[in-house]
């Protein structure tokens, strides 16, 4: 019997690569749904490939050309639709039963909620959901007795090494240290979008890749990690290893850590968790020790990352800490990438950001968008304030 799949944020790196594993294994899986932002030929081109029963997109133009298309290739019986409401039906579908969340940021709270209330089994690759609303999220998986399986590289190795939690000292999440660990801190000043979207290691979508590059990715993971493992900010640490051979560890009281390893392809842990508690392949090549670089550790620089340490304040803080830490960022990263912010005004722009706003924990999911939005408004008044320098451009 085959399972259904809907997949949120099917056009993006995640996305693309549970294709690539779900192909490998077509008497298992049956691509149910798909949705995307606005990359149309994009998702022509999987409908082709997949011919999911339901496509929904970021706006009506991007679904009404999709639509366009589809009936010209003779693909009109596929469902095409738009917006926030469409997106958490797709997950709600009665011909769903599991779901990867891989929409990047806050736009992807609502639908994989959605899914969670839904009962499907979700595949977590959106970090937002945790960092915005982590206790009414897990809260919402207990009730619904929900199977919620980790996708980030370094959650998915913590949950392959963890065992039952018990006399767990620590997690140590590992970070590649992106682009910038070797670089003098008063060159970062006139970083562009393109040198922070060069990841050393990963291919990943730009966002997510600036992210990597302020080490704000990893702070956001600390909290993901505090929510999925009920470890608290003082037994979680990140431990930079430029290679990203070893994915995370698990310390134990005994003294024992436990690591898990391979070539640094996200196909890894997306295969993990399809077939949990099971295993199948997912296109990985095996990793060969004999020939990998020497594996290299080091304590993140807190002058070089300050974003880090703004993510640990942010979830010792608690509240709606976290939900104005993202929103602020989300904002931040944008104007960078826009040009209308310099790459070392980002961590200014979320410091102040979480300094004006009240702590108080959010009571709903309603609560928790409030917040979201007010901190957003208050990062874009930074902007506009001339606080922000516009980027040094570098010929």
């Amino acid at each position: 019997m085959t399972r259904g799949v809907c997949i949120l944020g099917a056009t993006g790196s995640i996305g693309k690569s549970t294709l690539d594993v779900l192909g490998r294994h077509p008497d298992e899986f049956a691509i149910v749904a798909l949705t995307g932002n606005q990359r149309v030929e994009e998702m022509l081109e999987l409908c082709r490939i997949h011919h999911p029963q339901r496509v929904v997109m970021a706006d009506s133009a991007s679904a009404e050309r999709l639509a366009r298309l589809l009936k010209q290739e003779g693909m009109g019986e596929i469902l095409v639709e738009a917006g926030a409401a469409a997106l958490a039906e797709a997950a709600r579908m009665p011909q769903v039963d599991e779901v990867m969340a891989a929409i990047v940021g806050a736009a992807g709270l609502l639908p994989t909620l959605a899914a969670v209330e839904a009962g499907k089994r979700v595949y977590l690759a959106n970090k937002e959901c945790l960092v915005m609303a982590g206790a009414l999220f897990m809260d919402a998986v207990r009730r619904h007795n929900v199977t919620l399986l980790p996708i980030d590289s370094e959650h998915n190795a913590v949950f392959q090494c963890f065992a039952d939690g018990r006399g767990v000292r620590r997690i140590l999440l590992t970070a590649s240290g992106g682009p910038f660990r070797a670089w003098p801190a008063e060159q970062l000043a006139t970083v562009t979008p393109d040198q922070a979207c060069a990841h050393p290691n990963w291919v990943m979508g730009r966002k997510i890749s600036v992210d990597s590059a302020t080490m704000m990715n990893k702070g956001l993971e600390v909290i993901e990690a505090h929510w999925l493992f009920g470890l608290p900010a003082e037994q979680i640490e990140v431990l930079i290893h430029p290679q990203s051979i070893i994915h995370s560890m698990v310390e134990y009281v005994d003294g024992s850590v436990l690591a898990q390893l391979g070539n640094p392809d996200m196909r890894t842990p997306i295969a993990h968790a399809l077939a949990w508690p099971e295993r199948m392949t997912s296109g990985v090549a095996s990793l060969d020790l004999a020939r990998s670089p020497a594996l290299q550790f080091e304590h993140p620089d807190a002058q070089r990352f300050p974003c880090l340490g703004l993510a640990f304040a942010a979830l010792r803080a608690g509240g709606g800490a976290p939900t104005v830490l993202n929103a602020a960022n989300e904002i931040a990263v944008q104007a960078f990438l826009d040009g209308s912010l310099r790459f070392a005004d980002i961590a200014p722009l979320v410091h102040d950001v979480l300094a004006e706003l009240s702590t108080t924990a959010p009571d709903s999911i309603d609560a928790v968008l409030a917040t979201d939005q007010e901190a957003r408004e208050l990062a874009r008044a930074w902007l506009g304030s001339g606080k922000a320098a516009p980027q040094v451009r570098v010929s």
